[in-house]
């Protein structure tokens, strides 16, 4: 899978799960380029999510719903993922 495949499905994922005002998926991968747990085909991506319904519930709840989401792409696909909720 390539960067732009996992943003399309990570998005795709959390439009369909939530209620979502706007969504920004950035490839950070190039921050973990030289990290030895580095691997190939895993990314580092950073979400800005801008959404009325995670807005409303705690923090960690919130992180939990996301989490849940992306489980599949969590354990295959992403090194590591950094996420803003507005």
């Amino acid at each position: 899978m390539n960067i732009n495949q996992l943003i399309k499905i990570v998005e795709r994922k959390l439009k369909k799960s939530l209620q979502i005002e706007c969504l920004k998926i950035e490839d950070k991968s190039f921050l973990h380029k030289n990290h030895k747990s580095n691997e190939e085909g895993k990314f580092h991506l950073k979400l800005t999510i801008a959404s009325k319904e995670l807005s409303k519930t705690p923090k960690v709840t919130a992180m939990r719903v996301i989490y849940k989401i992306l489980d599949e792409e969590l354990k295959k696909y992403i090194h590591s993922i950094q996420i803003l909720i507005n």
